[in-house]
């Protein structure tokens, strides 16, 4: 079943180009590909899945910035093999020949996401090349560096693929819950808006994680959190991280937000009271995606529409309901876009673009110097 997006139905032309695209989040929860259809200014979603990673690939990708070298080159080319697994078997699925895509975009995994550093820097793996040599296709990847090296941020860069088919309707916030929380706000007439909010699901992930002692990657459904009580002044001293106070455009990443921040902040709570501490972080996701909004987004908002794997966190869904209202919040699948399917079918999108040489960022969004031409091609 296809999904229609952007406007009245896509023609069957030679116009018309499909592309494949994959996704590699913060919470390392596995690959994520949609196969999609191009037409001028609208897409159809041909097929779209969700390909889990073993969980001792899941372990190594959230340590994997601690390795040596030579584990962290290893795990580059693992991952490529995964990621062309994920799109063979999409392609299967669909029955579709690879021979027939035009181009695969590979947002790869971040290992470490730093513009902010002295040396600006960010590192993506999942090997380009694995996946061209498998599918005999050719793969746009490596999308942040250029960005960074122009002066950006390296991210978000969904934003345009945001901007293309969403900014001629209502004002709206774009806003996808993946590791971490990124925004886009369109809308006809208005300058697109976008950053990364903050934390989305790796706090709550790794709560969960340590609470089930590794039997559970997340809180399903948010029903762990709904059994806690919530901290209110432990959400005012997470408010307080100088992140939230930093104007767009700007991004993050585990970097800021792990492991350390959290013990810090929570102490024994962590190992005495993780219900509450699940509570709380839920309640202060939602928060901090709402009082950004706000702080940074004059534009009135007519809908929020969500995708991402926190799309299913009712408990995290419950909050952002109540805390935008009266402005409506809706599952991106209310748009024919499964949740998960988003980000991969924009990477197509900006995959599409690089192969036809147009630029495939938002600068204003993203703090880059103009406009580029970011990925690199390996070919067929």
């Amino acid at each position: 079943m296809g999904a229609l997006v952007g406007g009245c139905a896509a023609r069957c032309s030679e116009m018309s180009l499909l592309a494949l695209g994959l996704m590699s989040g913060t919470s390392c929860d596995g690959v994520s590909a949609a196969l999609v259809r191009f037409n001028g200014h609208t897409f159809r979603l041909i097929a779209e899945c969700t390909r889990p990673y073993p969980a001792a690939l899941a372990r190594r990708l959230r340590q994997a910035a601690a390795l040596p070298a030579a584990e962290v080159s290893m795990l580059n080319m693992l991952l490529g093999a995964h990621f062309a697994d994920a799109a063979a078997r999409l392609l299967r699925s669909a029955k579709v020949p690879a021979a027939r895509l035009a181009v695969i975009g590979s947002h790869g995994h971040t290992l470490y996401h730093g513009p902010q550093d002295p040396r600006p820097s960010t590192l993506q793996i999942g090997e380009p090349a694995v996946i061209a040599e498998r599918l005999g296709v050719p793969v746009v990847a490596d999308f942040r560096p250029r960005d960074v090296a122009a002066g950006g941020e390296g991210a978000p860069l969904v934003p345009a693929f945001d901007e293309a088919f969403f900014g001629g309707g209502p004002v709206r916030a774009l806003l996808n819950l993946g590791g971490i929380a990124n925004v886009t706000v369109v809308g006809r007439g208005l300058d697109t808006v976008a950053f990364d909010t903050g934390p989305g699901n790796c706090l709550l992930d790794l709560v969960a994680q340590r609470l089930s002692r590794g039997r559970q990657r997340y809180d399903d459904q948010g029903h762990l959190a709904a059994r806690g009580r919530v901290d209110h002044r432990a959400v005012e001293r997470l408010w307080r991280h100088p992140y939230f106070r930093r104007p767009p455009p700007k991004s993050t990443g585990r970097e800021m937000f792990n492991e350390t921040w959290l013990a810090k902040l929570f102490g024994r709570q962590l190992t005495e009271a993780p219900y509450d501490v699940l509570a709380t972080l839920s309640t202060f996701t939602a928060f901090s995606i709402v009082q950004s909004l706000r702080r940074f987004v004059r534009a009135r908002l007519r809908e929020v529409i969500v995708s991402g794997g926190g799309v299913h966190n009712r408990t995290l869904m419950g909050h952002l309901i109540r805390d935008f209202t009266p402005v409506p919040v809706r599952s991106c699948a209310q748009y024919g876009l499964p949740p998960q399917a988003k980000e991969p079918a924009a990477f197509a999108y900006l995959a599409l673009r690089h192969v036809r040489g147009q630029a495939n960022h938002l600068p204003r969004t993203t703090g880059a110097r103009t406009p580029r031409l970011l990925g690199s091609l390996t070919p067929a």
